[in-house]
């Protein structure tokens, strides 16, 4: 908290004056790009790594960067949270893109892999449930990743089931239908601060550099 505090009060000194015009326009309202939907992981901070301004992304994070796939009929529970951050970020801000972001040595993605039941807390147990699907695509895997350890490649697995989850959402579906929509699926690399994109054309996350920023927006671009 010590750090927390001076950070508030060093912001107010050295960074907001700067900012003063940006968060004045910000008060009016918003109109990001992208919701991103990350890990609550504290150590993913898409504000360094992806070097974005306030405004600029309608940000989701929760444990293991979960979307529970759409119930038209669910009952009130917690996981409506995702679910209305959809909705909003699609209907009321009208973003273009949705970011679904993983990271290694993710601790949800450690308890998945070790078996979902040996996890004691029971709300813990019960959220992971919406990564079951990518545990039993790891452990049906014939060709297992070398280039990462078993939760990572889970980690991996899990933010393209994400992806599929909200492909059941009726807003998504609409919007991709038409092309006004794009997901996207990253993955974080704590230890060197890398950002990976999947290509389908490769069926592999590949290193967001400076050809892979180029062709993720020609293709954009290109989009019918």
């Amino acid at each position: 908290m010590k750090k927390l505090l001076q950070g508030i009060v060093k912001f107010r000194r050295e960074v907001l004056p700067g900012y003063r015009e940006t968060f004045a326009r910000l008060a009016l309202g918003q109109s990001p790009d992208a919701l991103f939907i990350g890990c609550s992981d504290s150590r993913v901070a898409v504000n360094v790594f992806a070097s974005t301004d306030p405004g600029d992304l309608f940000v989701v994070r929760n444990v293991g960067n979960l979307v529970p796939p759409y119930e038209e009929n669910a009952q009130l529970s917690a996981d409506e949270s995702e679910a209305a951050a959809v909705e909003f970020a699609l209907n009321s801000l009208n973003v273009s893109n949705i970011i679904v972001c993983g990271h290694s040595e993710c601790g949800a993605m450690q308890a998945l892999a070790a078996g979902r039941e040996k996890v004691e807390t029971p709300c813990l147990r019960e959220w992971l449930r919406h990564g079951d699907g990518a545990v039993k695509i790891l452990n049906s895997s014939c060709n297992p990743s070398t280039q990462f350890g078993q939760h990572n490649r889970l980690s991996q697995i899990n933010v393209l089931r994400q992806i599929e989850h909200l492909k059941t959402y009726p807003a998504v579906q609409a919007r991709l239908k038409t092309g006004a929509l794009t997901l996207h699926a990253w993955w974080f690399e704590l230890k060197y601060a890398d950002v990976y994109a999947y290509e389908e054309s490769v069926s592999q996350f590949v290193l967001i550099d400076e050809m892979e920023v180029a062709r993720i927006l020609e293709r954009m671009e290109n989009k019918p």
